[in-house]
């Protein structure tokens, strides 16, 4: 046999090796990562539940999920160790001061403008649109076409006739 055919074999073995060394690292990290879990020590589950360790033991750790909810896990089932700002910022909603309140945007774009006025005030020059349904008796019109569209057109009702 010759190099090259032998040549695809080896680069598919290759490969092989290094899938295999990758995932038995990454799973050698997250052994540590779990391993490094103390009570009081925010985490994640697999599932996505964020808790605080209260105990832990050799295959299983004991998470408190909220005020008298504690739920016993399987290590394994540990998806992240958090650290306590990112737990904070999580859970408690509480954001560390990474940038001084300077930096800050603002929720709405008025802040962002240039006008000296308020928007209640550029807008209260305009007359007052009224998107509400007029009756017939309210529209300005000459009352010899106003009678005659009255008697020619049947009266419109609700659905509350009374023939039967």
């Amino acid at each position: 046999m010759s190099l090259v055919t032998l040549l695809p074999f080896i680069v598919l073995i290759g490969a092989m090796f290094l899938m295999t060394r990758s995932a038995k690292k990454k799973q050698q990290q997250a052994a540590d990562m779990r391993n490094q879990m103390q009570p009081g020590s925010g985490v994640r589950t697999i599932g996505g539940m964020y808790a605080t360790v209260k105990e832990v033991s050799e295959d299983t750790v004991l998470l408190d999920a909220g005020p008298g909810v504690d739920l016993l896990f399987a290590k394994n089932s540990i998806g992240a160790v958090l650290s306590d700002d990112e737990y904070n910022r999580i859970v408690h909603g509480i954001e560390h001061d990474l940038k001084s309140d300077s930096d800050t945007v603002p929720d709405d774009a008025s802040a962002l403008t240039d006008t000296d006025q308020p928007a209640d005030a550029a807008s209260s020059d305009d007359k007052p649109v009224d998107l509400g349904k007029q009756d017939a008796a309210d529209e300005p019109s000459d009352a010899a076409s106003a009678g005659a569209k009255k008697d020619d057109e049947p009266k419109k009702t609700d659905g509350d006739s009374d023939a039967k």
